[in-house]
């Protein structure tokens, strides 16, 4: 971790002791600082695991990427690689790098999917545009491991994906793009 990176967590860190002093003397309770409330007590998860999925139906980001979480790591309930897939997936279509980096890793690892490396690759490099540092990495690696075949049709794919991108932002009309056409001169 670089420099700036660990004063950073520090500073985190050191926002969040007044929050533990203050839980109730406890200072193994630990305030959440998700959209969901999925560390909640045995008797409480059913009811905030509903109202997660609702939040998550609803289009809240967070809460999607903390479902896919929740039912990946099988910690609090059974492992459903179907429901973290589901929930990543969701979160993954509205650029959460987070969750476009555990799907490309799902797609790489064939966890509840058949493995397919171009397309772990295709997730990872949107996840790495969207600002995953770790998805940048586990893209090259797959890359290495790829035949220059699938890395070929992995890059026309992503090459499809940026120019519809930018025809997009060149077709909005509430948005001004940088790369937009220039204006004609009389």
């Amino acid at each position: 971790m670089k420099r700036t990176g660990r004063t950073l967590s520090l500073g985190c860190l050191l926002l969040l002791l007044p929050l533990l002093a203050s839980a109730s003397g406890n200072s193994l309770l630990i305030p959440a600082l998700g959209s969901c409330a999925l560390n909640t007590a045995a008797e409480e998860l059913p009811a905030a695991v509903e109202a997660c999925e609702r939040a998550a139906s609803e289009g809240d980001l967070q809460a999607q990427f903390e479902l896919g979480e929740f039912f990946y790591s099988g910690q609090r309930v059974e492992r459903d690689l179907n429901q973290a897939l589901k929930w990543f997936e969701q979160a993954s279509l509205q650029g959460h790098a987070q969750s476009q980096y555990r799907l490309g890793m799902m797609f790489f690892r064939g966890e509840g999917v058949v493995a397919n490396a171009v397309q772990a690759y295709i997730v990872l490099k949107m996840a790495a545009v969207n600002g995953s540092d770790e998805a940048m990495d586990s893209a090259d690696v797959i890359a290495a491991q790829m035949p220059r075949e699938q890395l070929e049709m992995a890059s026309k794919v992503l090459g499809q994906i940026f120019r519809n991108y930018l025809l997009e932002l060149q077709n909005a009309d509430a948005f001004s793009s940088p790369f937009a056409p220039l204006p004609q001169q009389p």
